[in-house]
């Protein structure tokens, strides 16, 4: 079926036009050259070509797209095609940042769509044969690996070597181990620009004591690619550059003690059989067949995002010139936030980058509360609440045991939350608990109450002073006690007029099977030439 949709269509893009097209699935190339588009579409006939994203977000047919751009793009068009609901893979690395690659991931599992990154070498047959003899213990206990990914050019710069050539290694190296590395140390060698390394070593320390080195360059004589695994029963070595035939070699070597000095014996090579098939090709494939089953990637967002946090600590390893450890950065991450000195957060709680919490108010354990959140003087939040992102909570709100706020929530001074339906002083009732949902962007005007067991949806709006006592659909304007729909409002929070159109962004909805919901969307901005570009 033809449902992929290639975006940028340069030095590896053409790659998957090649490949998705011979797999019978591609659709749609979209890359900002006309010309680039015209030829494309000489080569491969019945396809479509467009320059804008906005055309395959919008087209119905389109249920996957395959992003090959520059790497600074990834993340903006990455959300944008899962916000449209279509399925992704994109090309290495899953973007620059940890924050907007923890983003990403969460919007993939929210919007049920397919997040892939495409680290090749998890779609070679002689790594997935290694991996298979390293779960066997073919080679015993692996010691150490290393890596070598060397070549004359093809040189960038958008990129320094590191984010070029190492995100395949470390990849490979983190599946192989099963774990992160506790500490990271790298340095680089910058010879043809100031600011960019063109070539890096970098060393990475696991607590089970495997240790592993990554060397890549392009600057070098010759094209070497091999990847060697020490074990204390076997070495394996798996070299691109050789016949298939070759690839995989096994050197069963021993080494024995004579008088308490270590002696070593060479064996010959032994070469692993392993059936041939191109890789990428076999990556396509993968994520074809992940949407039609709906199953996760090999390589999902969430390994692409351990790839990118190694780098991120190889990139500062290198601009701080010393070793750089995982868990002092993740405890930072997670103290990423800032509280008033009076107020009160407990152990076991999760609190995004970005939060502001102010004065005299209190996190409860087991609480989440996410990125970019204000959170308002003498607030109380949990125990176990989970809050999401972006949301805004006045002064005077107790966000209670059973309330979750998805992002975008507006809280007003001093609403109220309940949790119990028939509370007692003198009875405890916490297993009565009836669950409270208010959904994406709802606003919850200045001392309304929310009743417990209540739904209120997406972009509602509760006037000041109401009583919610039943479920409140998306955008409804509700006002009163008890509280009643007495209009509707727009997304961008202004009340629509009797037709459904918005004054001021000049939105359009409808009512479709009881629910409101947007017919008019405002036009998706094109993307930048930049993005399209290799």
């Amino acid at each position: 079926m033809k449902n992929i949709a290639v975006i940028g269509t340069g030095y590896w893009g053409k790659n998957l036009v090649r490949n998705f097209h011979s797999l019978e699935a591609l659709h749609t190339i979209c890359d900002v050259n006309p010309d680039t588009v015209r030829d494309f579409c000489a080569q491969y006939p019945g396809i479509q070509g467009v320059a804008a994203f906005s055309e395959v977000l919008a087209d119905p047919d389109i249920a996957g797209v395959a992003i090959s751009t520059p790497a600074a793009t990834h993340g903006t068009l990455i959300r944008e095609a899962i916000l449209a609901g279509k399925d992704v893979y994109v090309e290495k690395p899953l973007c620059l940042s940890e924050k907007q690659g923890r983003e990403l991931n969460r919007l993939a599992r929210e919007n049920g769509c397919i997040l892939m990154v495409g680290h090749l070498l998890w779609y070679h047959p002689v790594v997935l044969k290694l991996k298979e003899l390293v779960d066997q213990g073919e080679l015993g206990k692996i010691r150490y690996i290393y890596s070598n990914r060397l070549n004359l050019g093809k040189l960038r710069r958008e990129e320094n070597v590191l984010w070029s050539f190492a995100p395949h290694d470390i990849s490979v190296i983190l599946g192989l181990t099963g774990e992160m590395p506790e500490s990271i140390r790298a340095q680089g060698g910058n010879f043809l620009h100031q600011r960019i390394a063109d070539t890096t070593v970098t060393m990475l320390n696991f607590a089970s004591g495997i240790r592993a080195h990554i060397f890549v360059s392009w600057l070098h004589p010759f094209k070497e690619q091999k990847l060697v695994v020490v074990g204390d029963r076997q070495m394996a070595v798996f070299d691109d550059t050789v016949p298939w035939a070759e690839k995989l070699q096994l050197y069963p070597h021993s080494i024995d003690w004579s008088e308490n000095i270590p002696v070593a014996h060479k064996a010959e090579p032994q070469y692993a059989a392993v059936d041939q098939d191109e890789p990428l090709r076999a990556e396509c494939a993968h994520f074809l067949e992940c949407i039609k089953s709906r199953q996760i990637p090999r390589t999902d967002g969430e390994e692409g995002l351990r790839v990118l946090s190694v780098l991120n600590c190889c990139q500062r390893s290198m601009e701080e010139e010393r070793k750089v450890v995982l868990a002092d950065l993740q405890e930072r991450a997670q103290r990423a936030y800032q509280a008033h000195e009076t107020a009160v957060v407990d152990e076991g709680v999760e609190i995004g980058a970005g939060t502001r919490i102010w004065h005299f108010s209190h996190v409860i354990r087991g609480s989440k509360i996410g990125d970019n959140c204000n959170i308002g003087q003498n607030v109380v939040i949990g125990p176990d609440v989970n809050i999401g992102r972006q949301c805004k909570i006045q002064n005077n709100v107790s966000v209670y045991k059973g309330v979750t706020l998805e992002d975008g929530v507006f809280c007003g001074p001093s609403m109220v939350f309940t949790n119990i339906y028939n509370p007692r002083a003198e009875i405890r009732k916490m297993d009565q608990v009836r669950p409270t949902l208010v959904k994406k962007g709802a606003t919850l005007g200045a001392n309304c109450t929310i009743v417990c067991g209540t739904t209120i949806g997406r972009y509602a709006f509760v006037g000041a002073g109401a009583v919610v006592t039943h479920n409140v659909p998306d955008h409804a304007l509700v006002v009163g006690n008890p509280a009643k729909v007495i209009g509707y409002a727009c997304e961008c929070g202004e009340r629509l007029s009797t037709d459904l159109k918005c004054p001021a962004c000049r939105r359009k909805y409808e009512k479709f099977d009881g629910k409101l919901r947007e017919v008019v969307r405002q036009p998706v901005k094109p993307i930048a030439a930049a993005r399209f570009a290799e």
